[in-house]
């Protein structure tokens, strides 16, 4: 009897185990990112010391079953410090914990997006999409920054010549002296061209935070050159907790890369320190571009008290590149025996590959900011930013008798090169570098003020720009000197060496000062804004060689331009929300098209720039879908083109001002991001463009000394924009396989694109016809990460295979006399391509 009494307790007490075992409770609640209260859309959400856990919804939004009883729940979120919190759950019963905001690991990066103008979904009413610091870690493998972007709508992105940091990237139809780009707010278009070279800043992968496209007029406050759009970049800011990573790894044709972050978190005196560098080398797919790249990092935050704070950022990147600088055709590419490989600007010296004439690169340009936040009270707070930015270096020109030699296999022959000068005692041809460098200082500050709903800010852009511009010989090839009759202030037929300046000297000065004003109002439901600037640009020319020193000094030039935006937005519900805005703005001409061909003559048709724009937007957001969906219409009047002609019967090169060149870009994107399951983010996007020029245009071709060498007429009234893709198309799916294991692909289509021209090639009234249409492509992307421990350190494994598929295609051209694929040059695009590599956080 007592056995089966005992037998009884025992089973009773089996049953009590399996009935606790499988006893659950719900939790719910919503994650946020505490400074913005945006929804955190990933983040994780775990029982401690289990395999339970679940990931939020687009909406921040998460349920989880756990077991009924005291559970202790870990929220985390890159780039974001963990909370943990204790609750007690019974059998069947649902506990809202509400919303919980998370806070960024890093100090100040509120202030920091602040000035930065990032906008926010259902409350700025703009066209953008954010690529936030999982994605950069997961999808960038060995491309570089632009091609980041590249599932963005409206975004096409290339990597040019295929050397290192020579990408390019076009949104909307416009290139990047049209698109504003913003690094912690500070703006860094060239001064004198608008232009932003990537390989400036082809360390920034190693820096980045995060990244917002706004298309259109976007969201900033400042007069920038933004006809297609801003790229506000936020690098990484000084971490509020100690620790650091560690990264290593490899790639396809020899790539190597090492790179470190060090923190010392926010200690007890209130600094915080956060240093970070990098190392990449490799050869490079395109034959002869080898590299070698750093980069480095530094941020030195000091809380003052609770109403002021500093913040010291420098950051910089200096590399040197062999380049390709031409395009072939496709002929030449099909029958060279390195194929899509085949680059004509390089040769082999002594024994290495060796970049001729537009195949090498070298630069560094740092930049250093120094900010102040003051939280003046509760509703008002100043931001001051001091910047300098000093750049060095240039690209590599072969000038005298043409290039260097070319030899039967179709690269460069060094070697014939070199035995021809030192057989004539004089370089025929010579090696110099053409130099390109700045010095550039700025302030920039921000008054920002809130009245109830209302927020008014206003500021001022101060900044000061001495761009320097020349040809010095580097390399004299085997002669013993080189002749360069170029300035009128030296003798002819001065023997010049190594070190020694030639064929220009120029130096271009830019000083601008503008304010700035926007009135924002936000309302649950309702949010508008009104944004106006003004600035005064002023531009100086001092040219060394054409000019005696009475006369080297320009006439400056002062132009006023302006811009008024405004935006509304509309939450219809919880879900739905339409917006609509729209601006016009003027800009002054840039540099080169203010003074003719090179020289301190005034380009008196130079005119102010106009654009007309306009964006609707529709948005839905629920726990599982988000669809962004809009039409835009830009109007850019008056666009200004100085164009370089050469002349086949003279064998000169012209120059051609072309003022008046009117173009018409509209189009449809489409953004959809979807929940599927828990473990499954799926992204899709479209756009479609339709980018037009919209007259004919009449132009002066004008010779060395500014005489008139005729009058013409560019043909190009309803000729497709050229030089980007029209049609975009692309999906992409991240599951979580396994637990820490996560895969994912992208599919990107490329279309509607049209070959670059230059409209001086379009003087013909019978040819009107569009640039040669590159063949569509699409391309396979696959990557994963793998997520475990060393001891108690975390790790991640990364993987990345872009082009999975190899498939050919042509990713740039220029157009030919007849339009057609035999007589176009191109770019292919790269092959397949890997990298892989090992991440330690501690």
């Amino acid at each position: 009897m007592k056995k089966h009494v005992l037998t009884a307790v025992c089973c009773s007490l089996m049953l009590l185990n399996v009935t606790a075992l499988f006893a659950q409770g719900k939790v719910t609640g919503k994650l946020v990112d505490a400074d913005t209260n945006e929804a955190l859309i990933g983040a994780a959400i775990v029982v401690e010391g289990t395999s339970i856990g679940t990931i939020t919804m687009i909406d921040g939004s998460y349920t989880l079953d756990v077991p009924a009883q005291t559970n202790t729940l870990q929220f985390s979120y890159l780039g974001y410090i963990n909370q943990t919190k204790e609750i007690m759950v019974g059998d069947g019963q649902t506990k809202d914990l509400g919303v919980i905001a998370l806070a960024p690991n890093t100090v100040g990066i509120n202030e920091v997006l602040v000035v930065s103008a990032i906008a926010r979904d259902r409350e700025t009413p703009v066209a953008l999409s954010n690529i936030k610091p999982q994605l950069i870690e997961e999808k960038m493998g060995s491309q570089e920054f632009p091609e980041l972007l590249k599932s963005t709508p409206s975004v096409y992105a290339t990597k040019g010549g295929g050397g290192f940091g020579d990408s390019r990237i076009t949104l909307r139809g416009f290139d990047s002296n049209n698109i504003g780009v913003l690094i912690n707010g500070v703006p860094v278009n060239d001064m004198e061209s608008g232009k932003v070279y990537w390989s400036n800043w082809a360390g920034l992968n190693d820096v980045l935070h995060s990244v917002q496209v706004q298309r259109g007029l976007g969201a900033s406050r400042l007069a920038l050159s933004s006809v297609g759009g801003t790229k506000n970049i936020i690098t990484i800011a000084t971490e509020a907790e100690k620790g650091g990573s560690a990264y290593v790894g490899i790639g396809n044709d020899g790539r190597v890369k090492q790179s470190f972050t060090a923190s010392t978190g926010l200690l007890d005196n209130n600094w915080a320190v956060t240093v970070s560098g990098a190392r990449t080398q490799g050869d490079g797919y395109i034959k002869g571009t080898s590299f070698d790249a750093y980069s480095y990092f530094l941020n030195v935050s000091k809380i003052i008290n609770d109403d002021h704070r500093i913040s010291f950022t420098a950051f910089g990147a200096p590399q040197w590149h062999n380049q390709r600088g031409w395009k072939s055709s496709i002929e030449t590419l099909r029958n060279h025996r390195d194929g899509k490989r085949y680059n004509p600007n390089v040769g082999v010296r002594d024994g290495k590959w060796y970049g001729a004439g537009y195949g090498y690169n070298e630069y560094h340009k740092p930049q250093m900011s120094l900010n102040h936040y003051w939280n003046i009270n509760e509703t008002m707070m100043l931001s001051t930013a001091l910047y300098a930015s000093f750049s060095q270096g240039g690209g590599r020109r072969m000038d005298g008798d043409g290039d260097v030699a070319v030899g039967p296999d179709g690269y460069r022959d060094f070697d014939t090169t070199i035995a021809d000068n030192v057989a004539s005692g004089t370089s025929n041809v010579v090696e110099g570098l053409s130099v390109n460098q700045h010095n550039w200082y700025g302030v920039l500050s921000t008054l920002t003020k809130t009245v109830g709903n209302m927020k008014i800010t206003g500021g001022f852009d101060g900044r000061y720009y001495v761009g320097e511009h020349y040809k010095e010989i580097t390399d004299l090839l085997g002669g013993q000197y080189f002749l360069d009759d170029n300035n009128v202030n030296r003798p002819d037929n001065t023997p010049l060496v190594e070190g020694d300046r030639y064929s220009y000297h120029n130096d271009g000065i830019v000083k601008w000062a503008g304010l700035f004003g926007q009135v924002e109002y936000t309302t649950e439901q309702y949010s508008a804004f009104l944004t106006a600037t003004i600035s005064h640009k002023n531009y100086t020319r001092i040219d060394y060689f054409n000019y005696t020193p009475d006369n080297q000094e320009s006439e400056s030039l002062g132009f006023t331009p302006w811009s008024v935006k405004g935006g509304f937005n509309y939450n219809i519900n919880e879900k739905n929300n339409v917006y609509l805005n729209g601006g016009y703005f003027t800009r002054s001409p840039f540099f080169r098209t203010a003074y003719l061909n090179y020289t301190n003559e005034v380009n008196k048709d130079a005119k102010y720039e106009r654009v007309l724009s306009f964006d609707l937007g529709y948005g839905y957001t629920s726990r599982r879908l988000n669809v962004k969906f809009g039409a835009y219409y830009t109007n850019w009047l008056d666009k200004g083109l100085v164009r370089t002609f050469y002349d086949p019967n003279s064998g000169d090169d012209f120059a051609a001002n072309i003022p008046g060149l009117n173009a018409l870009h509209t189009g449809v994107e489409l953004e959809v991001t979807w929940k599927p399951i828990n473990k499954m983010d799926v992204h899709g996007m479209f756009s479609l463009g339709e980018w037009i020029w919209q007259d004919d245009v009449d132009f002066t071709l004008l010779d060395d000394d500014q005489n008139v060498i005729g009058e013409y007429k560019a043909y190009l009234k309803d000729v497709h924009v050229g030089n980007a893709a029209q049609l975009t198309a692309a999906v992409g799916v991240n599951y979580e396989v396994l637990p820490k294991l996560k895969l994912g692909f992208d599919i990107n289509h490329y279309g509607k694109n049209f070959a670059d021209f230059n409209p001086v090639n379009r003087t013909d009234a019978n040819d009107t016809s569009d640039s040669w249409q590159l063949p569509d492509a699409t391309i396979l992307d696959l990557n994963f990460r793998y997520g475990f421990k060393i001891g108690s350190l975390d790790a991640s494994i990364y993987g990345n295979v872009n082009n999975l598929l190899n498939v050919d295609y042509i990713i740039d051209a220029e157009d030919g006399a007849d339009h057609t694929a035999e007589s176009a040059l191109v770019y292919y695009g790269f092959g397949t391509t890997w990298a892989t590599g090992l991440k330690i956080n501690f």
